[in-house]
């Protein structure tokens, strides 16, 4: 495998708009297709000055920009392909400013492009298997103005008010996710688990209370004392979430500099995605997150998909747990959110 996807490489596939729409034609359509109009297996051929080809046979137009995040979009179709590998070449992420600069767009155009392919870059519903490490971090909103450890608080706890907390769930030589957690109680990261891991997999984590009741759940747990400064015990530790969350946290700190925290889930999942193809060349990391842009009402798919099957997994977890019996605002919230899974998930079947 050429592990090396160059920018003379991209330029020399990608030299204009045109090849761009080819591509995503290619990728949503193929050679020939059958007509919607005639229902005969044409070839398409491009229309001149449009984003359009048009069947050989009828004249019948279609658009392979239709339902993705480049449909009526002002910015040229080159410009987005650049920015998709800027996000599929770098390890440590790209600042909006650095696309602005480079495209000589406007920030508010940078920003949202990058974050359109974020979105794109959470796609992932299926389940965490074989050994898996969870781990939970504080994050600083703006890393360069944390406060001081208040020396009341204990020690792992929330020590900032506005520190916003990452649960971190790694496959060992495979995936990772994260998720953007409203506090690292068991009512929390139990469902978190119970909707990301399978069922059996074998679990590590330290020995934080809210895993205690993993085992009665289904899954094998071994733990680790990090207040004794127990980090490796023969099989049982959790490096592989720790250098996720330092490359995560220096990558935020060092590009992005502020993150809101009503965009940090996109933003770890920018990194997750990284980590899960972190053994791919950068080509193939290109071409994965160019074949999700080029299908149509993917995103309304797969995120009704992702936001049913997980809902419903949280609400049976929520049903049986043995921390504590369920409420009825958890009960409504699960309901809500299963239902917009719904929706979003018959959306994306229409457009598909």
């Amino acid at each position: 495998m050429n592990k090396k996807f160059s920018i003379k490489q991209f330029q020399l596939r990608f030299p204009d708009n045109d090849a761009c729409l080819e591509e995503i034609k290619q990728l949503r359509f193929g050679d020939s297709l059958e007509c919607p109009k005639c229902k005969k297996e044409n070839k398409f051929y491009k229309v001149s000055g449009r984003a359009a080809y048009a069947c050989a046979y009828c004249g019948h137009h279609i658009y392979p920009l239709k339902d993705s995040i480049f449909d009526h979009s002002s910015t040229e179709l080159k410009s987005w392909f650049y920015a998709i590998y800027l996000m599929a070449q770098t390890r440590a992420g790209i600042s909006a400013k650095q696309l602005e600069r480079e495209l000589g767009v406007t920030y508010k155009t940078a920003w949202r492009m990058f974050h359109q392919i974020r979105q794109l870059m959470a796609i992932d519903g299926s389940l965490l298997t074989g050994e898996v490490e969870v781990d939970e971090t504080y994050l600083q909103p703006r890393p360069y103005m944390k406060k001081k450890l208040n020396p009341t608080h204990r020690l792992g706890s929330n020590y900032a008010d506005n520190s916003k907390i990452v649960f971190g769930m790694v496959e060992r030589g495979g995936r990772a996710k994260l998720k953007h957690v409203k506090s690292n109680g068991a009512r929390v990261l139990q469902p978190e688990i119970g909707q990301n891991v399978q069922k059996n997999t074998t679990i590590y984590s330290d020995e934080w209370s809210s895993y205690n009741k993993l085992e009665k759940m289904g899954y094998p747990h071994f733990t680790t004392n990090h207040r004794r400064q127990e980090f490796v015990k023969g099989n049982n530790h959790t490096q592989n979430v720790e250098n996720l969350w330092s490359n995560m946290k220096r990558g935020i700190k060092g590009v992005y500099r502020h993150v809101d925290a009503k965009y940090l889930q996109s933003y770890i999942d920018e990194y997750a995605f990284r980590y899960s193809y972190r053994k791919t060349a950068p080509k193939y990391m290109f071409d994965l997150i160019l074949s999700i842009v080029a299908r149509p009402g993917s995103s309304y798919f797969f995120l009704g998909l992702v936001l049913f099957c997980g809902l419903t997994a949280r609400l049976r977890i929520l049903s049986k747990s043995v921390s504590a019996p369920l409420r009825p605002p958890d009960l409504m919230k699960a309901l809500s959110s299963v239902s917009l899974g719904v929706g979003l998930l018959s959306l994306g079947i229409v457009k598909v």
